[in-house]
């Protein structure tokens, strides 16, 4: 399947695309490439901070989380290590309601500083049900990055320590978001029209 953009031709040989087509439905954009890399920078710079002479183990959630996550460890300036946990609710466009653990972890998180990193908070059951079951294990504590959140549609109450952007309950796709397996290669967000 492939994506189609509708883009304008600037002065300067560029292309500004700001509407694309994926699978069947319409997108518009949303967030820019630079928003995205601004805002990454700014949540790379307080991790640093509030992670100073610690050793978090980070967790990147499957599969939407990696580009958001590989951009904004980039950003971190203080040692740190990396593994990722695959869990889903989602099938298409709607959640499920049911959170599958489909790859488990395999670190010790016992007394560890563990950071969450999502692509986004929508319903919160997800976030919820991992953050229950991480704190079977004792860590010494948990937080939660997302790049994206979206107030209207939590169901179920969680924290979100850092955060990319607060969105509307719409649908988007883009930088690691994906509708129905595509549209994860976009640099930027785009949002359904």
């Amino acid at each position: 399947m492939k994506i189609i953009y509708i883009c304008i031709a600037l002065e300067s040989g560029l292309f500004y695309c700001n509407m694309l087509k994926v699978k069947d439905k319409e997108f518009e954009l949303y967030l820019s490439e630079e928003q995205l890399g601004v805002r990454v920078k700014a949540l790379g710079k307080a991790l640093s901070k509030d992670y100073d002479g610690k050793c978090p183990l980070v967790l990147g959630i499957l599969n939407g989380a990696f580009m958001f996550l590989s951009d904004l460890m980039k950003e971190v300036s203080v040692p740190l290590e990396v593994s990722f946990i695959k869990i889903a609710s989602y099938e298409a466009m709607q959640s499920t309601g049911s959170i599958q653990e489909l790859v488990g972890l395999k670190e010790e998180v016992k007394e560890r500083h563990i950071i969450i990193v999502e692509d986004i908070v929508d319903t919160g059951r997800s976030m919820g049900h991992l953050i229950d079951k991480l704190r079977e294990k004792s860590p010494a504590s948990i937080a939660v990055a997302s790049l994206l959140l979206k107030p209207e549609a939590l169901l179920t109450e969680v924290e979100v320590d850092y955060v990319g952007f607060e969105i509307p309950n719409k649908f988007v796709v883009g930088y690691g978001l994906d509708y129905d397996g595509h549209g994860r290669n976009l640099r930027e967000i785009y949002q359904l029209k």
